[in-house]
Parts: structure tokens; sequence; C-alpha cells
């Protein structure tokens, strides 16, 4: 007892000023990166710099050994690999199922429900399935939502409430999808599986979307577009229905996946399930596409070969049609290396930034005055939107509070995954409301629509943060650690 005394004698109690310094390196290479553009340097190389100047304020400034930095990294980084592996799945999944024509068959008929009577509602739903199936609302609003855009103008509806009903629909069905990067990644931060995530998010994300449909049917009927040009929307069709076979039967692998997965299956075998179904599915209804990429000599081996080229690489199509491509082209688990990458970085620097301490300290003068779930809870949904104000990027608005409140709701006896959840519920809807925000940006740019027209009509973004106040004041869905212990990876009862 005594050596281990002494080992750590040196070690510095961080105050708030030196623990902020990695954090405010962080958020001023993410605004440096805003400005210089969004590619100029990846943001899991942000982090992993973020991580090497914690690690030196940790080593140099609070005299923490490196063996405990180490063993504090090691530790977070195994919480996340349950994560990683769900997202090379997923990243062979959304290839796989676009392959198979499970993906397209979805959005055909999702788009195939549009009516000009009830424009807006139709829009955002057609949006949630689009999104929920890609698992991506920035590619559910840059094809989709684009056309949706274009029909909407031709009707005589107010683009920004079109933007509105597309952004809240595309972020509603990231949001709840298990292929989306952010729905992965906020678990992974706190330490449980993404369907226990997804499961508890419906409390919020629930509610805020049905009241958000609600308003966008009640807007409809002030609106009766004359014209009922919906030829947008029938050319894209058009193009699905020549490059796949968009049968019925193909919802029998979503449907099974779901199911398992909703009668307890975890989240590894219900992907690699559906990867299996879709692998079936790919001669049986996509031969047409077969010959065409072996240049119609279709072989077992070639089969075999181009099958496990998609689930690596990618799809890829040349339709002719811009839409087409954009939507379909993407996928493989190559494809998800840098979102793995992110998180080794991001739980380098969280593992830091907690066995030094800092992360603790920072946490504890933000909480200083928190004496309630309430106030848990609103400080940090406030840190998600601050962080999406400040960083003016959706991932770190999840990362950040994530690691920082983790003690916190532990110390509370809630459930890791409210805190995922309330993360989720601030960090993501919010960002394409922040005109800096690389959300914002792109929203504005896709959709040909600037954010302070969209900006009222968004109105899932605010719903779903009030929502989870209201849960969190009222002590409702709020879950105790002791309920569910087994749904915590890596969980030791004390």
């Amino acid at each position: 007892m005594q050596q281990s005394t002494n080992e750590g004698s040196d070690q510095k109690s961080p105050g708030v000023i030196v623990s902020m310094i990695p954090l405010v390196f962080l958020i001023g290479l993410m605004v440096v990166n805003l400005f210089l553009g969004e590619d100029f340097v990846p943001s899991e190389m942000v982090l992993f710099v973020s991580a090497v100047v914690a690690g030196l304020v940790a080593v140099f400034i609070l005299k923490v050994p490196y063996k405990k930095l180490e063993d504090g990294i090691l530790k977070s980084i195994d919480m996340a690999m349950q994560a990683n592996l769900i997202m090379l799945l997923v990243g062979a999944l959304i290839a796989i199922w676009i392959a198979s024509g499970i993906v397209p068959m979805l959005i055909y008929y999702g788009l195939a429900i549009i009516s000009p009577k009830a424009f807006l509602t139709i829009s955002c739903i057609s949006c949630g399935v689009v999104a929920i199936c890609t698992g991506s609302s920035w590619s559910t609003i840059g094809t989709v939502g684009l056309a949706l855009v274009g029909v909407g103008t031709v009707m005589g509806i107010n683009t920004g409430l079109v933007a509105g009903a597309i952004i809240s629909g595309a972020y509603f069905g990231d949001k709840m999808s298990p292929v989306s990067d952010s729905t992965n990644l906020a678990p992974a931060m706190v330490g449980i599986d993404v369907i226990t995530h997804i499961k508890h998010m419906i409390f919020t994300t629930g509610p805020a979307i049905l009241v958000s449909l609600l308003i966008y049917l009640t807007l409809d009927i002030f609106y009766s577009p004359a014209s009922t040009n919906i030829t947008e929307i029938e050319a894209l069709q058009n193009i699905i229905s020549q490059h796949f076979n968009v049968s019925l039967w193909l919802l029998i692998a979503p449907i099974a996946v779901v199911g398992l997965v909703a009668r307890g299956l975890p989240a590894i075998p219900a992907l690699t399930l559906g990867v299996f179904l879709a692998i079936v599915a790919v001669p049986l209804f996509q031969w047409n596409f077969l010959e065409s990429a072996l240049q119609g000599n279709v072989t077992l081996a070639g089969t075999y070969s181009l099958i496990l080229n998609i689930i690596a690489g990618g799809f890829t199509i040349d339709s002719g049609d811009i839409m087409v491509d954009q939507l379909f082209n993407r996928g493989g688990m190559a494809s998800m290396l840098g979102v793995v990458f992110l998180v080794l970085a991001a739980m380098s620097f969280g593992g830091i930034m907690e066995a030094s301490g800092m992360l603790q300290s920072l946490a504890g003068a933000s909480l200083s005055k928190v004496r309630s779930i309430g106030g848990l809870v609103t400080s940090t949904l406030a840190s998600c939107i601050f962080v999406n104000f400040t960083a003016a990027n959706q991932t770190m608005a999840i990362i950040i509070p994530a690691r920082m409140f983790a003690g916190a709701f532990r110390k509370f006896g809630l459930h890791p995954k409210n805190l995922s959840r309330a993360c989720e519920d601030a960090g993501t809807v919010t960002a394409p409301l922040i005109p800096w925000n690389t959300n914002g940006v792109f929203c504005a740019t896709a959709l040909g629509v600037a954010t302070i027209n969209y900006l009222p009509f968004v109105f899932f973004a605010y719903l779903s943060p009030l929502v989870s106040l209201y849960l969190a004041y009222s002590d409702k869905t709020m879950t105790r650690i002791e309920e569910e212990p087994e749904t915590i990876i890596g969980y030791k009862q004390e």
C-alpha cells in the first residue's frame, strides 16, 4: 500500500483551467478546420492530435504516470470494440443490401406513397424511411430531399417548409437507424450496444416525430397545390426499376432482421444474418445486375468474387443519373474504416482525459450546481448544443458530452443509455440548425434553401430535446443501473 501511495504522490489534482487546455485545443482545431474547409484535416486526426496534447498535459503538468494513461486508453478502447465490429458489419450490410435490391426496393415504394394532398407529411415520412434504410441523413437529403424540394417548388409550397419536413424526416431516420454512424457512435461512447440505445430513444424520438408529423399534416391543410406534377419522383422510380428488380419478396430480409432483433437477438448475429440473406437474394432477384457486372459470364467463382468485393469495398453503379449514383454508390467495410479510426481516436482522447482526472474536473465544474436528474440532463443537452455551436461538428457534440458526463450519470445511479439518448436528442438533431455547422452548411447547399429559411420548420430538432427534458424532470423512462446491468458492456457489480 505504501509503495502505491509513493508512486502516485507526485500526481497533481487537475484544476479546471488546466483541464480545459486539451478541450480548448480540440475545439480550436475544429474551428480552424471549419474555415479551411471540411476536408482539410479529418476529424479523427484532430482527435488524435488532441489526445497527444492531453497526454502531454497529463504527463508534464499533472505528473500522471504514463502507464496509468496507457491503461486508461486501452480500457476506453476495449469498451468500443463491439461498436467497431458492428460498424464494419454495417458497412457490409449497406453495400450488399443495395446490390441485392433491398434498399432500392424500399426507396422505390417509399417514393410511391407521395401525395400532393399531404406533401409535407409524406415528404417527412419518405425521408425517414430512406434514412432508416441507408443510415445517412446526408445521402437522403442530397438525393430524395433534393427531388422533393423541386417537386414542392413546382407545387407552389414554401421551400423552407419543404426543407424543414425533409430534414426532420432525414434526421429522425438517421437517429433511429442501426446502420447510422452517429447512432452507433453515441452508445459506443458510453459502453452499451446500439440496439439498447435505439430502444431507449423511442421514448423521446417517437413522441417528437409524431408531434412533428401532426404539425406538418396541419400545415398541409392550408396548402392545396393546383399542380400534381410529380415527374421528378416518377423519373427517379423509373431509373431505379431499370437497374434493380424491386420485388416485394425482398422485404423478407429486413423483416427477418427486425423481427429477430425485436425478439432479443444481439446486433452482431442479426447484422450477419442480414448480410447472408442479401447474398442469397443477389442471384435470385438481381440476375441482370450479375450479367452486367460480370459481362455476361456469370460463374460461381465470378459471383463469389463480385459479392465479396462489394461487401469489402462498397457498391458502385453508373446509371447515368447523378442522383441515383449518389444514393447507391456507397457502403462496404472499407467505408467504415474512417469511423473506426474516429472511435479509436475519440476513446484515446477520452481515456487520457479520464485517467488523468481532467474529465472529472470539467464535469465537476459544470455539474457543481446540479442537484437533480432533470438538472443533469439539462446540462448534458446544453453541452451538446454548445459543442455544436463552437466545434461546428455533430460528432464532437456527441463524443465530448458523452465522455464528460459518464461519471455524473453513474453517480446518480442512471443507466448509461440515458446519457447516450440525451446526446443524440441534442447533439445529433440540432446540428443542421446552425448555419456554420457542417450539417447546416450541407443541408443549405444540397437543398438550395438557406438555413434561416428552414430554421423555423425543423420541428423534430426542437421537440427531441424538449421531450428529453420532460422525461428527465418527470423521472419517466430514466432507467437505473440496477434495472438493466446486463446491457452495460463490461459491467461488474461492485
